[in-house]
């Protein structure tokens, strides 16, 4: 939704200006229990406010709900939910502020678009399961998982709103008469025994959750709150219009019994093949020009379930159920019966205009590495970890690390910043809400270290490997890669493997093998021709470069199918020296040591084009599909039209003291919200909007 201007009759419409240190902008939405705003620190970092309302700051119980819910948002940290900034439930009027992340729910995505497809599902399904694993490894039960508290955030689904959530071990206890959720996504213990909820009741609304994704509508519809709290609690759910493919899986959470449904742990193994892209296009499809054609009822087929009304049997046992439960729906009404999230972070569907800014968070030049995640902008340099509001540039934490030379940026994995370099000794992972380490541990020296689905793999003086879980810092697996003696690990957004390569020594043939870097299984093996490089993964394929053994240069493109074991190899015209690469579907983008960038299109085994950049040596190319991204050493960064290969705007150049020195690896540009983020020499971080490069 979009930010609003306070307005309106009656107290809530005369709102304080700050809420701590944050004044308030603007009203985001409101719920049973306050009203959120976006608002701004004092370092102009915004932020998402909820002020209780004014009638419930009065009340003891409500006081302690709502410590209880500032605690249980607290205790939560991790990929897929929106961190605690400050608090103070013990203000005249109880406050919390929460990381702005814009975007909108899964109710608006729903209502707005309709129905998602199966690959939007599947990727839905995994990013709410690693989060309920998240929140249910600290001892917390969220009990009000439903479509308006999940926002759908450009680096993937949020789980917000604790409102009521509770540690399992709390000491406050669900008072007799009481029902506390949202009887569509409320699972049966929590009508039949609502002091024994534990956290299998999340994983039922999980499953209701994704009926709705998938259909509009849940898996027991009515329009009477106590005939669907007979439905959750007697029959068996609707799963018409579910994906073939996910309709076991789904059924399964929404089993009667809890000790019958799967752990998200094993949600997330089921789905484990599934690529976890979290692109912006997985949630927001282009406007529709019409109004979509609604399906017609098919046969009943064997595992699905076709539309039902509510029988004589439901709606009189729904009768009965009323007795029970009659006094006890204000309680869902005021705990989760608005559309509206009442949550620790809200929707905010229309961003504010972007504004370019640069900044330099620390005073002496450097070469600085950067991703995006948590909705920070995570850095590195030597001998310091720091991350950034994306919005405006301003610095959110920073954290002293061991002054090794870096290669790359801190990444997000497994919920935590994972700020190992590539060759160090020890371990440690951080809080992206505030840079804290949550972890760490010991480690004798290793050779190389790479993060990948939620794992560090360690590899070894000796060439073992060791597979770490960067969300707690345990050990998982170690032991030694069949084929590999040493094996340095590449890995790619969206692809769940770890790919080792090791060339022959005649440079004949290079033995390339895939890791689940979950169990350190060898998915596959293959020996291929020539002395490769692996460059990226798209579609079921696995793309290197082919790079001639003597001078380094590269010659070719090959694309390998190992679900075929095809292979497409793509020369190209003039050999480029020191190629860094990525992939996007059918086109692979090369950057060379000579300035050279080009694109080869695969489906069409030919080169696309060429662009001499004018730049001496560039960094690996990043591309949206419209635009492919690089940065200079100088600091400039370049935005090229990725279908033509036109230079189409560059920023200027920004160059550090030691300008006659290359670092051994440029930054490569970060992409997220629509937006570039690039680095420079001279320490500078900056931001461009990445629709326009003809404007910067």
């Amino acid at each position: 939704m979009a930010p609003q201007r306070n307005a309106g009759a009656g107290a809530e419409a005369e709102l304080p200006e700050y809420a701590g240190h944050y004044r308030l902008e603007s009203r985001l939405g409101a719920g049973g229990m306050g009203v959120v705003h976006l608002a701004r620190g004092t370092s102009g970092r915004r932020v998402a406010v909820k002020v209780v309302h004014a009638s419930y700051a009065e009340d003891p119980e409500f006081r302690g709900r709502f410590r209880q819910e500032v605690a249980a948002a607290r205790r939560v940290s991790g990929a897929f939910t929106a961190p605690v900034v400050d608090a103070d439930p013990e203000a005249g009027r109880p406050w919390m502020a929460t990381l702005y992340i814009p975007g909108p729910t899964l109710s608006e995505q729903v209502k707005r678009n309709g129905p998602m497809d199966e690959a939007q599902l599947r990727r839905l399904m995994a990013g709410l399961a690693e989060a309920l694993r998240d929140i249910h490894r600290v001892g917390v039960v969220h009990r009000d998982l439903k479509p308006s508290n999940v926002l759908l955030a450009e680096d993937g689904p949020k789980v917000i709103d604790f409102g009521i959530s509770r540690p399992k071990d709390s000491e406050l206890r669900t008072e007799t008469g009481k029902l506390i959720g949202t009887p569509p996504f409320m699972a049966p213990e929590q009508f039949r025994r609502p002091r024994e909820v534990g956290p299998a009741a999340d994983v039922f609304a999980l499953g209701s959750l994704m009926v709705h994704a998938a259909t509009g509508r849940g898996p027991f519809d009515s329009d009477s709150p106590y005939v669907v709290a007979y439905q959750v609690v007697h029959d068996e759910p609707d799963l018409t219009g579910v994906p073939e493919a996910l309709a076991p899986l789904v059924l399964r959470c929404l089993a009667k019994e809890p000790g019958e449904r799967p752990t998200p742990d094993e949600l997330m193994r089921e789905l484990r093949s599934v690529a976890a892209d979290y692109d912006t296009q997985v949630f927001i499809p282009a406007q529709r020009t019409r109004e979509p054609e609604t399906p017609r009822p098919s046969a009943e087929t064997p595992g699905r379930r076709t539309p039902r009304r509510p029988g004589r049997r439901s709606v009189l046992g729904a009768g009965a159920l009323c007795l029970a439960v009659v006094g006890t729906l204000v309680s869902v009404h005021l705990y989760g019966g608005s559309d509206l999230p009442p949550g620790d972070a809200v929707p905010q569907a229309a961003a504010e205009r972007f504004a370019p800014w640069r900044t330099r968070p620390v005073a002496e030049p450097g070469t600085t590495h950067c991703s995006y995640g948590a909705a920070r902008l995570l850095c590195a340099r030597t001998g310091l970890v720091f991350a950034l509001d994306p919005s405006d540039g301003g610095l959110v934490w920073r954290h002293a690390v061991a002054r090794t030379t870096r290669s790359g940026p801190p990444v997000l994995s497994g919920g935590l910043v994972q700020p190992a370099p590539g060759t160090s000794r020890g371990l440690e992972a951080l809080d992206p809400g505030s840079g804290r380490p949550s972890w760490t541990r010991d480690e004798p020296e290793y050779r190389g270290l790479r993060q990948v689905g939620g794992m560090l793999l360690l590899t070894g003086a000796d060439g073992k490997v060791t597979g770490v879980d960067n969300a707690s810092g345990a050990t998982v697996w170690s032991h030694r890669i069949p084929g590999q003696a040493a094996p340095s690990f590449t890995s790619f957004a969206g692809d769940p493997l770890a790919y080792a390569t090791s060339p022959a020594e005649d440079g004949a043939r290079t033995r390339v093998t895939a890791v689940d870097p979950r169990t350190g299984e060898v998915r596959w093996d293959a020996d291929l021709d020539g002395v490769l490089k692996t460059v990226g993964a798209a579609d079921g394929s696995v793309h290197f470069l082919s790079v001639d053994a003597v001078y380094g240069e590269t010659e070719a493109v090959l694309r390998y199918t190992p679900g075929t074991g095809a292979t497409r190899r793509v020369p190209l015209p003039v050999p480029v020296p020191r190629a860094r690469g990525s992939v996007r579907g059918d086109s692979v983008y090369l950057m060379g040591a000579d300035g050279s960038l080009r694109a080869v299109d695969m489906a069409g085994r030919r080169q696309a084009w060429s662009l001499e950049t004018g730049v001496n040596r560039g960094s690996t190319p990043v591309t949206d599909g419209r635009h492919v991204y690089v940065t200079g050493p100088d600091g400039r960064l370049l935005g090229v039209d990725a279908v033509e290969g036109r230079l189409l705007g560059q920023t200027p150049p920004r160059l550090g003291a030691d300008s006659d020195r290359v670092p051994a690896s440029l930054p490569e540009p970060v992409l997220a919200r629509g937006h570039v983020f690039a680095t420079a020499p001279d320490g500078t971080v900056f931001a461009v909007d990445g629709r326009d490069p003809a404007a910067w």
